[in-house]
């Protein structure tokens, strides 16, 4: 794909294929080195092309000089979480015998905190095995309330996380999550009845209707999961625990002018208008 005798030269090449400079000149000196710079591709066009399929991204970076197979793609976009809606493997299965509850987010305006608290759950990899992490997050002000990891697929580590959101931030008005079975059960919506709170769901297979917490989980594996090779579940949780406290507290929020999710959530007469 590269000429170095065309009369454009390299820095252009790469501009009109789309690749970086480092990517043209980088020789792997492993199948790791090789694989982790295949997951920052893949990301990166992922984030701007997020109806790629492993077929489209395969296409993609063979046209941008990657020698790879649809094979190697598919198994690393699965490990990284990626679909070509952002659903997570087996993470959103139905239960038939579960109710349904409607999607009520559709023309609200969300301008307040506690007005709407979602939720999701997502798969971390780790260098050997994986868990899944579920957090709670408060729509408007995009802060974390609270988090679990646990290596099955389980209720427990979702009612221990909502548990502990409301223990200490009170209650929300409306509670969206997908329709997977966790948060469909009766162990966890018995919860949010109890404490009068609406439940809302989204449509299936909608995963654009909870994009507040999908945007967050885009965020995290790229800045810090893919980053990283936990060795062990305590290091992935302090790991992750240390970039969540500084997503809440450090990280300006370009939507509300360099504010911190946290300043936003404690914040006085802060509504967007």
């Amino acid at each position: 794909m590269m000429d170095k005798k065309h009369k454009l030269n390299i820095s252009k090449q790469c501009n009109l294929l789309g690749i970086s400079r480092s990517t043209y000149y980088y020789k792997p000196q492993d199948e790791n080195a090789f694989n982790m710079l295949l997951v920052s591709e893949i990301f990166e066009r992922y984030m701007k092309q997020p109806y790629l399929g492993s077929r489209g991204m395969t296409y993609r970076l063979q046209r941008a000089g990657f020698r790879v197979n649809r094979k190697r793609i598919k198994r690393l976009m699965q490990k990284m979480g990626l679909k070509a809606v952002f659903t997570n493997k087996n993470t959103s299965k139905k239960h038939r015998e579960h109710k349904i509850y409607p999607y009520l987010l559709k023309d609200l305006k969300i301008n307040r905190v506690n007005q709407v608290w979602c939720s999701d759950i997502t798969y971390i990899p780790m260098k050997r095995g994986f868990i899944y992490l579920v957090a709670i997050m408060d729509w408007y002000s995009r802060k974390i309330l609270s988090w679990r990891v646990s290596n099955t697929l389980d209720v427990h580590f979702c009612r221990e996380a909502l548990i502990e959101a409301l223990s200490k931030y009170g209650r929300p008005e409306i509670f969206n999550t997908d329709q997977g079975s966790q948060f469909t059960s009766q162990e966890f919506t018995s919860i949010l009845i109890e404490h009068e709170v609406q439940i809302s769901m989204d449509g299936q297979g909608r995963a654009i209707d909870n994009i507040m917490i999908e945007r967050f989980w885009k965020t995290l594996k790229y800045e810090e999961v893919y980053l990283k090779a936990y060795d062990t579940v305590k290091d992935a949780v302090f790991s992750i625990g240390k970039y969540i406290w500084d997503y809440n507290n450090d990280r300006p929020h370009s939507t509300f002018k360099g504010k911190t999710p946290e300043e936003i959530y404690t914040g006085e007469n802060f509504v967007v208008t």
